[in-house]
Formats: structure tokens, C-alpha cells, sequence
């Protein structure tokens, strides 16, 4: 990847900024071959990069300020030189080919916004979620981005998410399905119901119809689209279970000798189904919509889950996942049926 863009990586994003930050940098130059370029504070990121003997092969890009993990939306407007805005700013003008951050998703939500601006037709920009589901992930989109949704956002949400699902993972035609209360078509609020009526008539999508909470795991759809609000109930739900799943499973593996001999022999396998759990193996979030491409990654990131989100920032952005969008965007427009 030596002819590409390097990741603008911001580095004073996150609960373990800008030390792990930094690690996942290393890493990802490193054990990756990307290119990756810092955004934050010159002295506190040259020492971090010194302990492990990087400073040479980690660029650096000052940012003044940085966005605290509690602030919200309104931050990205008074901090206009934020490590996320600077970040931005080098997609922008050319200079960086994606941005990733740990950050206070909501600054970076709004950073994004507001430095990248929306692509042309697009109402406004969803956060793409990959759900573990087999043989290929399942995308949950909007996961937070849009508290309040109209009808008419949940199908360009679904547009986002199935030229993410050809793009990422190769799917051909992917399966849509709107996350509400019941299978039925009637199920629903006004907002479903309504998005369940433009979702059968939108052309270029295949809405195969409503999905359940309990569908969200088990690969019925390839792109399950909803509105930010419930979709991040239902995600942050999802993810509290499996780690009361798992700690449960090693509760009764240590109370049992029986039970860790069991274990240990299918050490392998449950290891690997750990790893298929571990939301951060995935490399975050996708913000798509945006004239740029953003990962967000988790806040409680550590290294190997910046060094997976700058890979997949970077695939994305070799990919042409902006231009993508783009097209798909502008075909539903030629239709005539929406917006």
C-alpha cells in the first residue's frame, strides 16, 4: 500500500489515548505496512512514539486541542482545532486518504459532518455497525448517529448499507431487513410503518421485510437498517449480553474440575468464537454519507483495535467506498422515487 494515502489516526481520542493509540499506529506500520500519520500533541505523541522506537516511521500533524470523551455535538463547533477536526481536514484537502478515531462519537459524528460535509442526495450520514453473524457479517446501520429518523432516512440508510455490504464483503444483491417489533408489515410505529411502504417500492434494494430483536445474530438479513436511537439500544444490548454470556461460561468453567477439562480441550474453538464475538476485532464503526471515510472505533480501544480500524479504514478508502455510495445515491435519485 506504499502508493496510498496514509490513515489520519487521532491520537487523543479515547480512553487510552494517545498511549494505545499510538501502540495501534506502531502496529499497523508495523505488522500491516499502512501508513498512518498522528493528529494530536507533537511532544506528548514524539515521546509516545519514542518507547517504541517509531519516531521515524510515524509522522506526526499538530492539533491544538482535543475533544474530551463526555463531550458531545456542540464540541466539534467550539473546538475547530481538535485532533478529530484536523484529522478531517487532511481527507479533505487530499493529504490523508481516511480518518479513524476512539473519540466521543458524537464530536466525531459532528466533526465529520461539519468538515467533510454530507455527499450530494445524502439527508444525513449513518454509523454502519458489523455484527458477527455467519458466513459474513450482518450490517446494523444506523447505530447512533440519528436519534430521530423520518421514513425517508431509514431507506437511504439501507441504500448506505447495502453498497457497504457489495463493497466490504462481496455480497451480490443483499438481503434488507427494517428492525422492528414483528414480522408483519402493520408491526410498528409510524416512522416503521411508513419506511416499511417506501422500503418495498425503492428500487435497486432487496427488502426482504420486517426483523425482530432476536433476528439481529442470526444472519436472516445482510443489512438491518433502523433508526440511531433504537438502533443503539439494540446494540449496546447485544454487546452487554455477550459479555454476560462469557462471563457467565467462565464462572462455570472455574467452579467446575470437569468443566475446565472440557475447556481445555476445546480451548481452540473457544477462542475463536471469542474472537468472532469481540466487536472490536471488526475495527469499529463506519460513519458512511460523508465526503471521506471515517472509522470510529470503540472508546475503550487498545492497540490491536486501532491497528484493525486503521485496516479497515484503509481498505475502505482503496476500495472506493465514498464513490460507491455516491452512485447508488445518485441512482435512486434518477428513479425519480425518492427525495
Amino acid at each position: 500500500m506504499s502508493d496510498s494515502k496514509p490513515i489520519a489516526l487521532d491520537a487523543m481520542g479515547g480512553d487510552h489515548a494517545p498511549h494505545e493509540i499510538v501502540a495501534g499506529a506502531v502496529h499497523a506500520v508495523r505488522e500491516r505496512g499502512l501508513q498512518v500519520v498522528l493528529v494530536g500533541s507533537p511532544r506528548v505523541l514524539y515521546e509516545a512514539l519514542a518507547d517504541h522506537d517509531a519516531t521515524k516511521e510515524v509522522p506526526i500533524v499538530r492539533a491544538e486541542e482535543a475533544l474530551a470523551m463526555d463531550e458531545g455535538a456542540l464540541a466539534s463547533l467550539r473546538r475547530p482545532r481538535s485532533s478529530i477536526a484536523v484529522a478531517c481536514h487532511l481527507v479533505r484537502r487530499g493529504d490523508a486518504g481516511a480518518v479513524v478515531s476512539a473519540g466521543s462519537t458524537a464530536g466525531v459524528v459532528a466533526t465529520g459532518r461539519l468538515r467533510l460535509k454530507s455527499q450530494q442526495g445524502v439527508q444525513r450520514p449513518a454509523i454502519a455497525v458489523a455484527l458477527p453473524t455467519l458466513p459474513q457479517p450482518t450490517l446494523l446501520l444506523d447505530a447512533g448517529a440519528n436519534a430521530d429518523a423520518k421514513p425517508e432516512m431509514l431507506v437511504q440508510f439501507a441504500h448506505l448499507g447495502t453498497a457497504y455490504a457489495e463493497l466490504a464483503y462481496g455480497i451480490p444483491n443483499p438481503r434488507v431487513g427494517l428492525l422492528t417489533i414483528g414480522s408483519e408489515a402493520e408491526k410498528g410505529n409510524k416512522l416503521v410503518k411508513r419506511a416499511h411502504e417506501l422500503l418495498q417500492s425503492s428500487p435497486g434494494l432487496h427488502f426482504t421485510g420486517n426483523v425482530e430483536g432476536y433476528d439481529l445474530l442470526t444472519g436472516k438479513v445482510d443489512v438491518i437498517t433502523t433508526d440511531g436511537f433504537t438502533g443503539n439500544v439494540a446494540l449496546k444490548t447485544m454487546e452487554g449480553a455477550v459479555r454476560y454470556a462469557f462471563a457467565e461460561l467462565r464462572q462455570t468453567i472455574e467452579d467446575s474440575r470437569l468443566a475446565r477439562l472440557g475447556a481445555a480441550m476445546q480451548r481452540s474453538r473457544l477462542r475463536e468464537l471469542r474472537r468472532r464475538l469481540d466487536a472490536e476485532a471488526y475495527g469499529g464503526a463506519v460513519l458512511l454519507g460523508l465526503n471521506g471515510t471515517v472509522v470510529i472505533a470503540h472508546g475503550s480501544s487498545k492497540a490491536p483495535a486501532i491497528s484493525a480500524a486503521c485496516k479497515l479504514a484503509a481498505d475502505l478508502a482503496a476500495d472506493g467506498i465514498v464513490a460507491r455510495i455516491g452512485e447508488r445515491i445518485a441512482a435512486t435519485h434518477r428513479s425519480h422515487r425518492l427525495w
